[in-house]
């Protein structure tokens, strides 16, 4: 089953500051209390390593990326602003790449 927070959020509209705030919204949803961009989400205590998977799930099904191997560090997921500098970092054309 899926949420309205799993909808792919077009490329056009989506840069840090919004995927930021959908990132913020998520959280006060799962945990009742609002958070900061730069708050240590697990080391505040009641976020367990199943919700990190689902922060991995979100970010994937949100955002159109695929995150593995190194990407699945903690300190990528360790607050809003990591987890967002993380899509943007995905999203970005590989170097090197054909143009248009």
């Amino acid at each position: 089953m899926t949420t309205s927070s799993d909808r792919p959020v077009p490329e056009s509209t989506d840069g840090p500051d919004t995927v930021q705030s959908d990132l913020l919204r998520l959280l006060e949803r799962r945990t009742g209390r609002t958070w900061a961009t730069d708050g240590d989400v697990f080391g505040a205590g009641g976020l367990s390593s199943l919700f990190a998977m689902e922060l991995v799930v979100h970010l994937e099904r949100t955002y159109g990326v695929s995150i593995r191997g190194a990407d699945l560090r903690m300190e990528n997921f360790r607050t809003v602003l990591q987890m967002a500098a993380l899509v943007e970092r995905l999203r970005a054309p590989a170097p090197g790449g054909s143009g248009a």
